[in-house]
């Protein structure tokens, strides 16, 4: 009975070609932040412990890399809202999801003018991030406003563009305010809603 080799050449190979895409997206994201999104490809592969063909081969185009970058953290933002349900009461949860949101944010400065630059390679990104986290964030409003540890029929898609908007310094001083706005957004979530009193005609 004649059978097939194994084929571990190919799977090696493919193998080698995931850690070499995964450690070029580890290093761009940190060469994205210290030095922006047109950084020199050399400092992205010397980082990455590869070579400039090797970064080609595999984002062809700067903008392929900026996705991958911004994919990766959103996926990474995504399973931490299931990680943080899982160990926290909801609305601690909930804090310490918008807090890393904020970071990520704030990570992302770099890649603003990129994102809005008008190349039509990142048309409709940003609105496409804040889609797939739109659900992840959804979840842990329901679960904290269920408890009623936090204000009943918060919007996630507010919650996303509002952090984004007092996120959007590049400074230290902004860096701080953002947080210290941040924190006061995360207050009044917890806040019950006031009636607001009729206009005196």
């Amino acid at each position: 009975m004649v059978t097939a080799a194994t084929p571990t050449a190919p799977r090696a190979q493919r193998a080698d070609a995931q850690r070499n895409a995964d450690a070029l997206v580890a290093a761009a994201k940190k060469v994205f932040a210290e030095s922006g999104v047109d950084a020199p490809a050399k400092l992205i592969t010397d980082r990455a412990g590869v070579g400039v063909g090797t970064l080609y081969r595999h984002f062809p185009l700067r903008s392929d890399l900026v996705k991958a970058v911004l994919s990766r953290d959103v996926d990474d933002c995504i399973q931490a809202a299931a990680d943080l349900s899982a160990d926290n009461a909801p609305d601690v949860a909930l804090e310490l999801w918008i807090r890393r949101f904020t970071e990520f944010v704030g990570t992302k400065r770099g890649l603003g003018p990129a994102l809005h630059s008008g190349d039509p390679a990142f048309e409709g990104l940003p609105e496409f991030m804040l889609g797939r986290l739109n659900p992840a964030l959804a979840g842990l409003l329901q679960a904290a406003s269920a408890d009623g540890s936090i204000r009943p029929g918060v919007d996630a898609d507010d919650i996303l563009r509002a952090v984004s908007h007092l996120s959007s310094s590049s400074d230290a001083a902004g860096n701080a305010f953002s947080q210290r706005m941040v924190a006061l957004l995360i207050d009044g979530l917890r806040a019950a809603p006031r009636e607001l009193s009729p206009r005196a005609e």
